[in-house]
This record gives structure tokens, sequence and C-alpha cells, in this order.
């Protein structure tokens, strides 16, 4: 498994940061705009505004390119968008997705479909090896970390670690931000409580992980519905497991009503990279490239960073002292993710295999 030292070898850099620089990104080639702008749209799926900052990504990239966006399914979880491909192959209207964002483990999936288009961004280089595939089928795109949400007026103290949400002060509170059977986001929660639970150990995570939120939901922890913001500040979800930049955000948005904290726990911290990917049956494949294009930019990258997340391209940003002081100082600590670990694209296929076929028969909570 990958520690942190990726993450930390980022944010080593961070003392060299002073005020922003214009962002100054290779260009799409003025034949892939005049193509693009030819087919007139460009449809994206699985990509809420307040996710990552992809408000302020669409919003940029409508009113650099003029585009007319398609935006589908802003709920869907990395599975149903593979799914949406498969289904789609021979649909060339406005509901057959373009581009896909996804967990890290559902790109190679996904290519040995024959789903993807082989793309390469212009700032293909300045993006780490580890985090692409080197045909281009697929690119990670941003990262982040699983942490605990919570809602300060309900839930008085915070759980600092993942045995703590097992104890019965915490009996009816505990969700997760999607489905683990189909969402990339639970199935890592999943994972991250068994790593917690199995002591670091990788090769058993996916199994203790089952067994954990097994224990949840037998004894009445765990809330078998979708955690979303507008639930935990209702108290439906008192406390959500979801990724830190979720969390963050619907702290923006609650403006302490209610009051929320953002809790990385001490043990189990998992880092997760999404990618970002071309349906081989794109209606729209110029408009999908010159998205591609815009995402991997500065100011793409920069979007992201506004919404919390950790842009793929975070190194290369900070040692070209792009990234605005302002926005440096609203990330986390960076000792909270000090710990964190990054699975490699195998153990994610592994725990995702292991976890979506066995939570059914293991935990047997719908969540819906």
């Amino acid at each position: 498994m990958k520690t942190a030292s990726r993450f930390l070898a980022s944010l080593s850099t961070l003392a060299v940061v002073a005020a922003s620089a214009s962002p100054a990104f290779a260009q799409s080639s003025d034949d892939l705009v005049k193509a693009a702008k030819a087919e007139g749209e460009l449809s994206v799926i699985a990509l809420p505004h307040d996710w990552c900052g992809y408000g302020g990504m669409i919003d940029g990239f409508k009113a650099k390119y003029g585009l007319k966006m398609n935006e589908l399914n802003p709920d869907a979880g990395s599975g149903d968008e593979v799914e949406a491909i498969r289904a789609n192959k021979g649909n060339k209207g406005p509901q057959a997705p373009d581009v896909i964002d996804v967990g890290l483990s559902f790109g190679p999936t996904a290519k040995s479909e024959g789903l993807l288009m082989p793309y390469k961004v212009p700032n293909w280089d300045s993006i780490p090896a580890d985090d692409k595939d080197a045909d281009g089928a697929w690119t990670g795109d941003y990262y982040g970390v699983l942490a605990f949400e919570v809602n300060k007026d309900i839930v008085k103290t915070s759980p600092a670690d993942w045995a703590d949400l097992l104890t019965p002060e915490f009996k009816n509170t505990v969700a997760l931000a999607g489905d683990p059977r189909t969402s990339n986001q639970a199935i890592l929660a999943v994972y991250a409580a068994g790593l917690s639970k199995a002591g670091g150990d990788a090769a058993n995570a996916a199994g203790a992980g089952l067994d954990y939120f097994a224990a949840m939901n037998k004894d009445g922890n765990f809330v078998p519905t979708i955690g979303k913001v507008a639930s935990l500040a209702q108290g439906a979800t008192p406390i959500v497991v979801r990724w830190d930049y979720n969390a963050l955000a619907d702290r923006d948005t609650l403006k302490g009503n209610p009051p929320v904290d953002v809790v990385v726990p001490k043990t189990g911290v998992v880092a997760g990279v999404y990618a970002q990917a071309i349906s081989a049956f794109a209606p729209h494949p110029n408009a999908a490239k010159l998205w591609m294009d815009y995402v991997y930019s500065d100011e793409g990258q920069l979007n992201y960073l506004k919404g919390y997340c950790h842009p793929i391209r975070y190194g290369a940003l900070v040692a070209a002292k792009a990234v605005p002081a302002e926005l440096m100082a609203k990330l986390p600590p960076a000792e909270a993710y000090s710990h964190a670990a990054f699975p490699t694209i195998e153990q994610q296929n592994a725990s995702k295999a292991a976890i979506t076929t066995g939570w059914d028969k293991t935990v047997g909570a719908n969540v819906k």
C-alpha cells in the first residue's frame, strides 16, 4: 500500500508559496476548439456543483468555450456512470455521457471492457505516473481523504476514530455517503473502517470492514440512508462518512446552522484518487477532449482546490507558485494526512469486488 509520502512531498513545498500567480497552461489546439464548438454540447454525469468545485469548473468551461452542458444524474455513483456508458453505446443523443469522473479502480475495469477512448491532455507530463493509464484511457484528476462529518447540534462529542462509532452513544447516527454496492466513496469507507479494525493490514481490510459495518448495523448505530448535507442538517444522519472536501464544503454551505465538525480519523485514513475518462461511444468526442484539456489546465485544477480537493497536478502547481495563498490557507493541516494510505489499483479492485458482492450477505442493510 502506498503511504502519504506522495501527498507530503507536495506539501513540503508550502513554505515557498506566496501570492497568486496567473494560471498559464498548455492550450488546446485551435482545431480541437473549432471541432468541439461545431458539436455544440457536452454531456457530463455525476457532477454535483458542490462536489470538489465542479460548479465553478462547469461555469468556467461554459464561459470559456460557450458549449451547452447536459448535466446527467448528479447523484450517480461510479458504477452507475460506467453502466450509463454500457447502456448508451448506440445513443447519440444528450442522454449518453461523453465523459465520466469515477473512483480510480473503475478506470481499469472500464478500459478492459473497451468502454473508454484513450486521450492524453496537453499537461500529461505533469500528472504523476501512478495516477494515469499509460495509454491515456483514464487519468487521475483529484484526491481527498475520508472523514467524519458531524452535526454538532446533535452529537456533542465528536468521534475521534472508527472504533468510537461502534459505541452506544452513537446509536442511530452513522451513515455512508453512498451505497457500498455501487459507490466508490462508500466502498472505500468500508475499506477504511476495515483498515483501522485490521491494524493497517490491507490484505484483510475489505473483510474486516464488512464485519465492522455488520456489527454497527446489528447494534443499531448504522443508518441505511445515503447521507447528504440535507439529511445531516435535518438530523436524519447526524454523522456522515464522506470525503473531507465534501464535508468541508457542506460546512461552508450550512454556515453554522447547524455547526459542523470535520474529523479525520486517527487510524484507517484512506485517500481516494478519482479519474476522468472519455466514453468510447461519446456523441461529442471533441467536446469531451476539450473538457479534459480544461480540467487538467491550471485554471481547471485550481477549481478543484477551491472545492477543498487536492488536484492531481497539485505538486506541479505548488512548485510553479501557481496556487493562491488564500486557497492554501483554507486546506486542512498537513498533519491530518500524515498517515494517509493511498490504496493501489490492485488493492482497490480486490476490495471493490469483495465489498460490492459481500455487503448484502454480511451486513444486510439496504442503503438507499
